[in-house]
C-alpha cells in the first residue's frame, strides 16, 4: 500500500466533494504564503526528529507503534471534513462508521446485546464503566488488582468512590481468594479484572471470578485497554494459541473497555468502552437545546460522558477493518505474530547464559534481567538501568523500558535472589509490532552483548 499515493487520493476526493458546494476562497485572516508555511514547517518536521522510531522493530519498549497505513488514511480524509460524533448532524457519514465498527467489536467480545462507543482513551472508557458502576451499586466501591493500571484508583477518586486493590498471585494475576475475602465485606459492587496488565500482559482469570460474581451478586467490569484484542487467539492452533476460558467468560461480564489505538493499529486516541446490557443508557440520559435535532434516532452523545469526539478517529478504525476485520483471519494474524515473537524470545532468554526470564509471557510483553553476580536486587536494579541507558546510544542502537518489581513480586518469581531491597528494575519488551518477529534473533543478541559489557 502506497501511503504517499493514497494521501494523495484523500485531498483529491474530498476537495471534489467540497467544490459541489460552489466556490468558498478562504478568509484573508487565515491565508499563510508558502514561504512562511516552509518556514514553520522545516522547524516542525526538524523537531519533530527528536522521537525515538517507533515504527523499527528495534524499538521493543513502551506499548507505541505507528497505525496501519489504512487507518492513517482514513483518519487523515475524514479529518478534512472534520466532523464531531457527538450528534448525529456532526458527523452523520462517521456515526454510521462508528456504529458498525463498535459492532464488529461488541461481535468479537460475544456479547448478543450491547452499548457503547468509542472514545479519545482507555482512562475515559474506564471512567465511563465505573460511573455506571456506581449508578448501579451507589455507596459501594470498586476491586481491582494491585497490579491494575493506576487509571482505576484514580477514577474511583474523581467518582467518589473508594477503591479496594487486591493482591496478585505470582503471575501477576488477582487473587481470588483475596478477592472472595474482601467481596464478603459488602463493600464492593464492581469488580474490575484485568485481561493483560500493562506491565506484564498477565491476564485475570475472567472465568473463575465469575462464580464470585453469582455468590455476591457484583459486576464485572473487563479492563481489556491493552490485552483485550488477544481474544482473537483464544483457543488458536500453534504455540500463539491462548486458553479460551477466560476470554470466553467475557461475554458474560457486564462490561468491557478496548483500545484500538494499541493493538487495533489506530492511531491516539482511540478507546471503546462497551455494555452488555442496552438499558445502562439511561444513566447518560440528557438534552441539550441546539442539537440531537435532525433524528429521532439516538445520538452517540446520548450515550457517552464526551462531547466532541473526532469522527475521523471512527472513519480510521472503520476502513482499518474492512481490510483487517477483527477476527482470527483478520487481526487475529497481527496479533499472533508479536504473541510469536514474544514466545521465541523467551526461549532465547531461557538459553542465555547472561539473560534470566522475570517471567513467561502470557501475551506479548517480555520481562527479564541481566543474570549478576552477586544475585542481589540491587545488583539486579542497577545491572537493568544500564542496558536500558547503553542500549539508546552508539551505532547500534535497541530500544528497551524497564519495569520496577517490589521485593515480594520479585521473591516470589526468583526465590535466590537476595533480597537486598525494596525491589528491583528488570527490563520489559512489547513485542506489539508484528515486525518484530523476524527481529528477535537481532534483539536477543544486542541485549546479550549489553548485559556482557560491565
Amino acid at each position: 500500500m502506497d501511503l504517499r499515493y493514497w494521501m494523495g487520493r484523500a485531498t483529491d476526493a474530498i476537495q471534489e466533494w467540497a467544490d459541489a458546494f460552489g466556490p468558498y476562497p478562504a478568509h484573508a485572516s487565515v491565508l499563510v504564503d508558502d514561504d512562511r508555511f516552509a518556514e514553520a514547517f522545516e522547524e516542525f518536521t526538524g523537531r519533530l526528529s527528536d522521537n525515538y522510531p517507533f515504527f523499527h522493530p528495534r524499538y521493543a519498549g513502551q506499548m507505541l507503534k505507528p497505525p496501519h497505513p489504512a487507518a492513517v488514511v482514513g483518519y487523515l480524509t475524514a479529518m478534512l471534513i472534520n466532523p464531531n460524533n457527538h450528534a448525529l448532524d456532526g458527523g452523520p457519514a462517521t456515526a454510521r462508521m462508528e456504529r458498525e465498527a463498535v459492532a464488529q467489536l461488541a461481535a468479537m467480545f460475544g456479547y448478543d446485546t450491547h452499548l457503547g462507543h468509542l472514545t479519545t482513551s482507555g482512562t475515559i472508557a474506564n471512567l465511563e464503566a465505573l460511573f455506571v458502576a456506581r449508578e448501579l451499586h451507589p455507596g459501594q466501591g470498586i476491586a481491582y488488582s494491585s497490579d491494575a493500571h493506576y487509571t482505576h484508583g484514580r477514577m474511583c477518586h474523581v467518582l467518589g468512590m473508594k477503591g479496594h486493590p487486591v493482591r496478585t498471585d505470582d503471575r501477576g494475576r488477582m487473587d481470588l481468594d483475596a478477592l472472595d475475602d474482601l467481596l464478603r465485606t459488602g463493600e464492593v459492587g464492581t469488580v474490575v479484572l484485568t485481561t493483560g496488565t500493562t506491565g506484564l500482559g498477565a491476564v485475570d482469570p475472567v472465568h473463575e471470578a465469575l462464580t464470585l460474581k453469582e455468590r455476591y451478586g457484583v459486576r464485572i467490569h473487563v479492563d481489556g485497554a491493552y490485552g483485550g484484542f488477544f481474544t482473537l487467539l483464544a483457543g488458536a492452533d500453534g504455540p500463539e494459541g491462548l486458553l479460551p476460558e477466560p476470554w470466553r467468560a467475557i461475554a458474560r461480564c457486564d462490561s468491557i473497555v478496548v483500545d484500538p489505538h494499541k493493538h487495533g493499529l489506530q492511531p491516539y486516541g482511540c478507546g471503546a468502552v462497551l455494555f452488555r446490557d442496552p438499558g445502562v443508557g439511561r444513566f447518560y440520559l440528557h438534552d441539550s437545546p441546539y442539537t440531537y435535532f435532525t433524528s429521532t434516532e439516538l445520538h452517540l452523545g446520548e450515550i457517552s460522558l464526551e462531547c466532541s469526539r473526532a469522527g475521523a478517529s471512527a472513519a480510521a478504525l472503520w476502513l482499518t477493518f474492512r481490510l483487517l476485520p477483527p477476527t482470527p483471519q483478520g487481526l487475529g494474524q497481527v496479533l499472533a505474530a508479536g504473541r510469536r515473537a514474544a514466545l521465541n524470545w523467551a526461549e532465547l532468554i531461557t538459553a542465555s547464559d547472561v539473560l534470566r526470564l522475570y517471567q513467561h509471557p502470557e501475551l506479548d510483553i517480555v520481562t527479564y534481567f541481566p543474570a549478576v553476580r552477586p544475585a542481589t536486587l540491587s545488583a539486579i536494579d542497577a545491572a537493568s538501568a544500564r542496558v536500558l541507558a547503553d542500549g539508546m546510544t552508539g551505532p547500534d542502537p535497541v530500544f528497551l523500558s524497564t519495569l520496577k518489581a517490589d521485593r515480594e513480586a520479585f521473591t516470589a518469581r526468583h526465590a535466590g535472589i537476595t533480597a537486598d531491597g525494596q525491589g528491583a528494575r528488570v527490563l520489559r519488551s512489547v513485542l506489539m509490532k508484528p515486525e518484530s518477529e523476524h527481529h528477535v534473533k537481532q534483539l536477543h543478541a544486542r541485549v546479550e552483548e549489553l548485559a556482557r559489557t560491565r
